[in-house]
């Protein structure tokens, strides 16, 4: 049990918690939410032990053992998967010391570590690193490649399974889903059910939180309070008690008009029958949570831009690649007004290399590629948030795009991002992430875009920000083109699925649900040998019998020395103990221990201890041959 009494915490100026108090029992699954600063990440700290309390108490068992995710990782020479090994520490340490008893020749010290390796799964390791990596989006190749070869955002992934692959009794976890694209979000989240301890998860994907979490514990002024349930139930239990306020309910009327509109236009399409229900029913849910977020600081729109063409983009008999790489072949679409597509499909397929060629960015290897004569396009993606100007406010770059639009003007399109104040005025290099990528959204929407290509837009942003992004999106005109992991986001603002995979794109018949079933079957195929792949093994099985009864009958031939070996242990074993049984008998005779049998006594005692010592060691040396005897029988039982 996790226990916070009365406690206070300070960092700087800021006081993050105030007589706090708050108790986590064993095995619970909680969701860490709040305000960015509010002091989620504060709290991990605390529970590390990088922090300690200004006031008031932190209990917690003194032999836990604690797993959280590094948010930085740097440039290393070592492979992935060696990296990942190191995250659990214990593992390294044994291997260390039986690397050092192996050298020493200390045959004792050899069993008991790995004995002490069997208790910690430390021979299954490097298997479930593997099964880790492989569930996180990495292939096989890229488990033994150096992680100084990956970008920022795929070393955060290492990072994560670092966390995972730990044997702990706590996990924290700060961000986990921030870089991951929806079908890694999805084995995370199947993994995180199966957890056996007790987990800690800040996160902004209310999905997420909904799927995992059995509890929330809620930052706000400077206190944390502890929620029953998911985050829906967290955010139907909040507006309960901020409901009776009438200008959180005006306000949630407003948020209620706007989705029963967008649902009005969405119904009126029949063939998107089954989306416009999952609508519905996320509208009646909506009713109820709104008023949980009507102190939001973010409240704006995406405008369009007024002239538009039908159709806006073209894509006919197109392939999509690098060079001489070809990723997706024939493609064919036409965006015309009015349309919302979310793009699905495995890691790698090619969704934002599709994105990337809508944009302009890379030019298709064949077909053609038509762009409407109004278009402007808005493009959000994570490399943006680079092309920022360090030195420049975000007043400064939009006055930039708009020099003669006055800075008042300005001043309020900016606040509805969130930047009030001085913060309009601060230089972009002071940013947190989520500041950055909310900057980077502000300036898409005041350039008046008639189509929205969106590749992962929620990275960073928190609960309220996705929201108000939600909103936004619900109420813009134009075309909208999103891949996202967010599955509250994708399911509120696009009405149809494009699937992205094995070099095609197609419409998806269907919604996410019908998705995670696609993806399942997916995997349970490409597991199956295919009929030419077994009719290739059947061969070289045929072909290769007669070498496998050959290498049968050498691990037969292996099988005699280690047996001779055993019997001969067995003999001097049973010597040994013959006369260990000799001396305990003879100092079972009371005569042995007068004063004039001391010399013959100590004598004795010396044979028993070099006689235990001998037998010790040779029961240590018949452990390791059964043990290689055991192995070898098996992998001939196997054949």
């Amino acid at each position: 049990m996790i226990t916070l009494e009365r406690l206070s915490l300070q960092r700087g100026t800021q006081i993050l918690l105030k007589d706090t108090s708050l108790i986590i029992h064993r095995g619970q699954r909680i969701g860490v939410v709040g305000a960015n600063g509010a002091g989620k990440s504060s709290l991990f700290k605390l529970l590390l032990g990088e922090l300690h309390p200004d006031t008031g108490d932190l209990s917690m068992p003194g032999n836990l053992r604690i797993a959280h995710m590094a948010q930085e990782v740097h440039a290393l020479d070592k492979t992935a998967l060696e990296y990942v090994l190191d995250g659990d520490k214990v593992l390294r340490q044994i291997q260390q010391q039986l690397t050092d008893a192996e050298a020493s020749g200390d045959n004792h010290a050899i069993a008991a570590l790995h004995a002490r390796m069997e208790e910690v799964h430390g021979y299954t390791a490097a298997n479930r690193a593997e099964q880790l990596l492989l569930g996180l989006g990495f292939t096989m190749a890229q488990t033994q490649l150096p992680v100084k070869s990956f970008s920022g955002g795929w070393r955060i992934r290492l990072n994560l399974a670092q966390a995972l692959l730990m044997t702990s009794d706590l996990l924290l976890l700060d961000e986990p889903t921030n870089h991951l694209d929806l079908d890694a979000t999805l084995w995370l989240e199947n993994w995180l059910k199966q957890y056996p301890g007790t987990l800690l998860l800040i996160s902004h994907d209310r999905d997420f939180l909904d799927s995992v979490t059995e509890g929330i514990a809620h930052f706000e002024h400077q206190n944390i309070t502890l929620y029953r349930g998911n985050y829906s139930a967290f955010e139907i239990m909040r507006a309960e008690r901020l409901s009776q306020q009438q200008a959180q309910f005006e306000k949630q009327q407003v948020r209620i008009a706007q989705i029963e509109n967008f649902v009005r236009r969405f119904k009126a399409k029949a063939s998107k029958a089954k989306q416009a229900q999952s609508r519905v029913k996320e509208l009646e849910r909506m009713e109820k949570i709104a008023p949980a977020h009507v102190d939001s600081p973010f409240e704006f729109t995406i405008p369009c831009s007024e002239k538009t063409s039908s159709p806006l983009l073209v894509l006919d008999q197109a392939n999509i690649g690098y060079g001489d790489k070809t990723i997706l072949q024939q493609v064919n679409l036409s965006l015309l007004p009015g349309m919302r597509i979310g793009l699905l499909g495995p890691n790698g397929a090619g969704k934002s290399t599709l994105i990337k060629t809508m944009v302009g960015d890379v030019q298709p290897q064949a077909g053609i590629f038509t762009a409407g004569e109004n278009l402007k396009v808005g493009y959000f993606a994570q490399h943006q948030l680079e092309a920022l100007d360090l030195a420049a406010s975000p007043l400064l770059h939009v006055q930039r795009m708009s020099p003669k639009v006055s800075e008042q003007e300005i001043r309020n399109y900016l606040g509805g991002f969130g930047f009030r104040g001085d913060d309009a005025d601060t230089e972009v290099s002071r940013f947190s992430g989520g500041e950055k990528a909310r900057l980077a959204l502000s300036l898409i929407a005041w350039q008046k875009p008639n189509l929205l290509l969106l590749d992962e837009p929620t990275n960073h942003l928190d609960l309220e920000m996705r929201l108000a992004l939600t909103m936004a999106l619900q109420a813009f005109p134009g075309v909208v083109i999103m891949v996202s992991h967010d599955r509250h986001m994708l399911r509120n603002t696009v009405d149809e699925f494009w699937l992205v995979c094995d070099g095609q794109v197609q419409p998806f018949d269907g919604d996410l649900p019908d998705y995670y079933q696609w993806m399942k079957q997916r995997t349970q195929e490409l597991n199956k040998p295919s009929q030419s792949t077994a009719n290739t093994d059947s061969q070289d099985v045929k072909r290769d019998r007669k070498e496998e009864r050959r290498l049968a009958a050498q691990r037969r031939e292996q099988l005699r020395p280690l047996k001779k070996q055993l019997d001969k242990l067995e003999k001097q074993l049973d010597k040994v103990q013959s006369e260990l049984s000799d001396i305990e008998q003879a100092m079972a005779e009371p005569d042995i221990y007068e004063a004039a049998n001391k010399d013959k006594l100590q004598v004795l005692l010396k044979k028993q201890g070099e006689l235990s010592q001998q037998a010790e060691s040779i029961e240590e040396e018949w452990m390791l041959i059964q043990e290689e005897l055991e192995a070898l029988e098996a992998e001939l039982e196997a054949e």
